[in-house]
């Protein structure tokens, strides 16, 4: 099965791909949300969203937006920086993403509607397709729908995406509203996985947090094309290597917290770094013995230097947390 890494707000840019990709990352990075009528605009942040590194051939461009037109006409901008393809998010339950009518909001439209969109998308994409020589992957990301979602509302949207060239379908299988309580639905992913048996990947994403839970989905959703994990890999960056390695390996978790600030200064908007480094330790930092200290620290944002100095203080005070040690069963 592949390795993805989950689209995620102020989490999924370059500098936190380049810490997954210290242990070798995974198959497929997924990029933030990137709104189609502000990427259009082009203000002055919207080049961060277009950063690509440090593996561009494994980039997969979310965007996400209510306009048909709009994220159609943002898919050329996307594929600029080459990768993958481009995603259409559909999942997404945030209130404020679901009141515009983006994210899940293509769910509870009239059928013809969203059609209209995936359909508009993949015209540009077969154009980008023709014009650089590569064919580029059109994919959706989805949950089940509202709370009163049946079978076939359901299968008549992904029947939809599948008319219309979608070619991988990843699936939270929870309603709008569900959030994250209990166990995804992972029957819902087997069933999806089944019907398009051989002509689309079924990508299942929800409660993966390590190489046991992922087993656990894999045993559920056996005929699934890959698993996408999203905020486990910001606790553990390191955890497609987890995942996937038969041997055993070590990591130094003060350099790799280092290391992140220093590439938020490299590859983010000093306007960026606040919120880059509270959301990025608000996970990191749950590892850790004294985790909710360490993490109330840096949530106190006042610089980044400030913030290397609070990482280096916290190690010095417990240096043992230093050097983690996975080890893989014999």
């Amino acid at each position: 099965m592949k390795l993805i890494c989950a689209p995620m707000a102020t989490l999924s840019h370059e500098p936190f791909r380049r810490s997954v990709e210290k242990f070798g990352g995974c198959d497929e990075y997924y990029t933030e949300m990137i709104n189609a009528s502000s990427l259009l605009n082009m203000g002055p942040f919207e080049k961060y969203y277009l950063l690509n590194g440090p593996v561009p051939e494994k980039i997969v461009w979310q965007l996400t937006g209510w306009d048909a037109e709009k994220m159609a006409a943002a898919v050329p901008v996307v594929l600029e920086g080459g990768g993958i393809g481009v995603d259409i998010n559909m999942g997404c339950s945030a209130p404020q993403i679901f009141k515009t009518g983006a994210g899940i909001a293509w769910m509870t439209k009239p059928l013809s509607e969203t059609e209209k969109c995936i359909s508009l998308v993949k015209k540009e994409i077969e154009k980008c397709s023709a014009q650089q020589g590569k064919e580029f992957r059109l994919s959706v990301k989805c949950r089940l729908g509202a709370e009163n979602f049946t079978e076939q509302s359901f299968f008549d949207f992904t029947d939809m995406l599948a008319a219309n060239g979608v070619t991988q379908i990843a699936l939270h299988p929870r309603t709008m509203k569900e959030k994250y309580r209990g166990l995804p639905k992972y029957d819902w992913a087997e069933k999806l996985a089944r019907r398009y048996e051989n002509r689309i990947k079924v990508v299942v994403n929800g409660a993966v947090e390590n190489s046991a839970t992922a087993d656990f989905v894999k045993s559920k959703v056996p005929h699934a094309a890959g698993i996408m994990v999203a905020r486990a890999a910001a606790v553990k960056p390191w955890i497609f290597r987890e995942i996937s390695s038969t041997e055993s390996f070590t990591v130094d978790r003060q350099q790799l917290a280092l290391d992140f600030v220093e590439d938020v200064r490299n590859y983010q908007p000093a306007e960026f770094y606040k919120t880059r480094i509270q959301r990025f330790f608000g996970y990191y930092c749950q590892q850790f013995a004294f985790g909710h200290y360490f993490q109330s620290q840096l949530q106190n944002y006042k610089s980044l230097e400030d913030t290397v100095e609070k990482i280096n203080d916290y190690f010095t005070k417990q240096p043992d947390e230093k050097i983690l040690s996975v080890n893989k069963p014999l």
